[in-house]
């Protein structure tokens, strides 16, 4: 029998992630098809791995514990996306603020009604209910909270993946032509993810997007533990 311990060691997975998601970068780049995101690559190439070679997602999770730590510390990044866009929010705030406010509060509170309308249990309402933002805060908020942080992380993904897919043909059927409009729903509504897909759109897409993810973020972070205790 051939010594497979190999496939278990952290390098090894750690290395396979990374050298599959650049691996799906090249694809995505020369096809520019949305259903061949690199993302959405990754995702399913380690799962299949995972699945054939019998490794349990603790080892894995536990071997690309670098990536999840790196993960965490891309947040502050948001703070630098927010100062960019200074000279842009003064003019604007009230807006952008209502903006904010209202979709954090229709995110989670139409993702959780929903889900109570088919009889799903709390914990896993408080784990879906932060999924338009970017994983990092949304395990941080939904974890204190009560909710399965690997159900959070799964469904920010799915819905990430969903908004760069589709989110620009549904704002286009919707009459949505503006692109700071675009860029801020998209960022907004599907994170990092969705902002990828604005900076493909423009610059313009892309800044407001960076901007939306950042203070949805900060806006359910702060909101989430209200809705979750008054609102359902």
């Amino acid at each position: 029998m051939p010594d497979t311990s190999f496939l278990t060691s952290d390098l090894f997975l750690l290395t396979l992630t990374v050298g599959l998601y650049c691996l799906g970068g090249i694809i995505y780049r020369r096809t520019r098809l949305p259903l061949l995101h690199p993302v959405l690559l990754t995702f399913i190439a380690v799962i299949v791995f995972l699945r054939c070679a019998g490794i349990g997602y603790a080892r894995y999770q536990e071997a690309t514990g670098i990536l999840n730590f790196a993960l965490g510390m891309s947040v502050v990044a948001l703070g630098y996306l927010l100062y960019e866009q200074l000279e842009r929010l003064r003019g604007s705030l009230l807006p952008v603020a209502v903006a904010t406010l209202a979709g954090c509060v229709a995110g989670v509170l139409s993702v959780v009604y929903i889900a109570m309308a088919f009889g799903a249990e709390r914990q896993i309402l408080t784990s879906i209910a932060p999924k338009s933002v970017t994983v990092p805060i949304a395990v941080s908020v939904s974890g204190p909270l009560g909710g399965n942080v690997s159900v959070t992380s799964v469904v920010v993904f799915c819905v990430g993946i969903f908004g760069s897919i589709f989110g620009e043909w549904i704002l286009r059927r919707c009459g949505v032509r503006d692109p700071e409009a675009r860029g801020f729903a998209l960022g907004a509504a599907a994170h990092g993810i969705g902002t990828a897909r604005a900076i493909e759109m423009g610059a313009a897409e892309g800044a407001l997007s960076g901007l939306a993810m950042a203070l949805m973020g900060l806006a359910t972070a702060l909101l989430m533990p209200l809705m979750e205790r008054y609102l359902y």
